[in-house]
């Protein structure tokens, strides 16, 4: 790999923490941490040890592999307090990094409002701070908050920030779009001035309140910034924090920079999929590079252009980026893409294969019935293989009942008795859940993973229901089902008149997906 020419940082820990509805314990830290460590990261902002005292408990586990810097994260020291005595400086070297990220105000209305100091205060607390931390031997990167906002309203002052924090033996200066307001032609215009008045790295912090943390992102490395912020999936405050993932392959496919190895690009969409994951989010199927759909192609001409030549709607191959590519089923796809998925697993089929003919006319039966395939592909591929022949179920339900009831609370509780056969012996269980798809499928999994312990990994991520017209005057009940092994996320879908039956089918589905992958890896 050629000489890395951009510093990554990663804010996930940290700034994607106080992203709403986030909340990571001390080992969904660890975990994250080694993940982007392995993927490549170079700087990894793990918390504010100040304000938040368990980060200490974590700095004090954290062990990196593969060379990636934990980073403790605070600000400057208080107005009227020496940085060798302010609490927030004590924690910063209290967490043991050899690096940390201390901000401070570059808009002189944050500095004269908000924490009520005079500029020249202000300038006196970063110097203090910077040069104290300095000399306690540790590499100080300089986050100048607000730093956009305030070289619009009072440029030189912001650009005296920058010089006090350099003059303080800051190693890296990071320009913050902490309002997340800004447009990519005043921030590159605005890193290329402050390029010229400093000696030392820039770097980038950008928020995407206007959908422009990417661009804007990009906007400074080409003005002249070589360190960039983000968080992995771009979670954080408000709107969230420029996409680092978007931005890694934005720079290295698009404007051939070294980030990270080719190798470590192809599991950029594994490592995005494992942090959203560990932090129970629900990753976009739209997320550029990384998202489910990012290589979907629905429409009956996208899917024959990309059968025939995939450069044809595809910007990159999917591959290179970890990814896959989809050709979804629905009333508007064409024979190209329903033989593209067909030939997934018998590449001598052609459209005038009877195979060909019998599951396309399986397909459209199915759908007639409530069936959809356009987001379920595990499902479709589960009706490929019956099709073909070439599956032969892992389990059969001998039968099952659940029983809802009202707790005191008003809760409904559900419990949910089965019977399966696994070869020629049976297993009974029974569990209890929050509502009865819940109970049933505690239930069916705990049977199960008496003979297939590798179901412990799965775990179902969404469940949703749609009551559809029917083929009769009954009214028909579809659903799908989202499940992860914390690698891989697949849907599954059943439809039937009664939902229990309909949510069995998708959750047997899915089940069945699992045991196939497991059993190929």
């Amino acid at each position: 790999m050629a000489k890395k020419t951009v510093e990554l940082y990663d804010s996930t820990l940290r700034d994607g923490a106080q992203g709403e509805g986030v909340s990571f314990s001390t080992d969904d830290k660890l975990k994250i941490f080694s993940a982007l460590d392995a993927f490549g990261i170079d700087f990894i902002e793990a918390g504010n040890p100040f304000s938040n005292p368990k980060d200490l408990e974590f700095f004090k586990s954290v062990r990196s592999k593969n060379g990636a810097k934990a980073v403790a994260f605070g600000s400057t020291a208080r107005k009227g307090v020496a940085a060798s005595q302010d609490e927030n400086i004590a924690a910063l070297l209290k967490a043991g990094t050899s690096h940390v990220a201390v901000f401070g105000k570059a808009w002189d209305m944050q500095v004269t409002e908000i924490i009520g100091a005079s500029l020249a205060e202000n300038l006196e607390m970063i110097a203090d701070s910077v040069a104290y931390l300095k000399s306690r031997g540790r590499t100080v990167i300089f986050d100048a908050e607000h730093f956009f906002d305030g070289y619009r309203a009072a440029p030189e002052y912001a650009l005296e920030v920058l010089k006090t924090a350099q003059r303080a033996g800051a190693s890296v200066l990071c320009l913050c779009d902490t309002r997340g307001g800004a447009m990519p032609e005043e921030i590159g215009a605005a890193v290329k001035v402050a390029a010229k008045a400093t000696d030392v790295p820039l770097g980038i912090h950008c928020h995407d309140d206007c959908g422009c943390a990417v661009a804007n992102s990009l906007a400074a490395y080409r003005a002249g910034a070589t360190h960039i912020q983000g968080t992995f999936i771009g979670i954080g405050e408000r709107c969230g924090n420029a996409n680092l993932a978007t931005v890694i392959a934005d720079l290295q496919l698009k404007y051939n920079v070294s980030a990270v190895t080719p190798a470590q690009l192809k599991t950029l969409t594994e490592t995005a999929r494992y942090i959203a994951d560990v932090s129970n989010i629900r990753l976009p199927g739209c997320a550029p590079y990384v998202g489910g759909s990012a290589f979907a192609h629905k429409g009956g001409m996208h899917a024959d252009g990309v059968v025939k030549n995939p450069i044809s709607f595809e910007h990159i191959p999917p591959q290179s980026v970890g990814n896959e590519r989809s050709l979804p089923l629905s009333e508007v796809s064409g024979r190209a893409a329903i033989l593209a998925a067909i030939r997934q697993f018998d590449p001598s089929l052609d459209k005038n294969s009877p195979q060909t003919k019998a599951i396309t006319a399986k397909l459209k039966k199915l759908e007639q019935t409530g069936f959809q395939f356009e987001a379920a592909s595990a499902s479709f591929d589960m009706m490929v293989l019956k099709e073909l022949g070439r599956f032969t179920p892992h389990f059969e339900i001998d039968h099952y009942k659940v029983i809802s009831s009202q707790g005191e609370n008003g809760a409904e509780k559900a419990n949910a008795v089965i019977k399966i056969k696994v070869g020629d012996r049976y297993e009974i269980t029974a569990d209890e859940g929050d509502g009865p798809v819940n109970a049933i499928d505690k239930a069916l999994r705990k049977a199960l993973e008496v003979f297939y312990p590798q179901l412990s990994k799965m775990h179902l991520i969404d469940y949703k229901v749609r009551v559809i017209s029917g083929s009769d005057t009954a009214s028909v009940t579809r659903v799908l089902i989202d499940s992860s092994d914390g690698n891989d996320e697949w849907t599954t879908v059943g439809a039937s008149e009664d939902i229990i039956s309909a949510s069995v089918s998708a959750l047997t589905d899915s089940l069945e997906y699992m045991l196939l992958k497991s059993g190929k890896e």
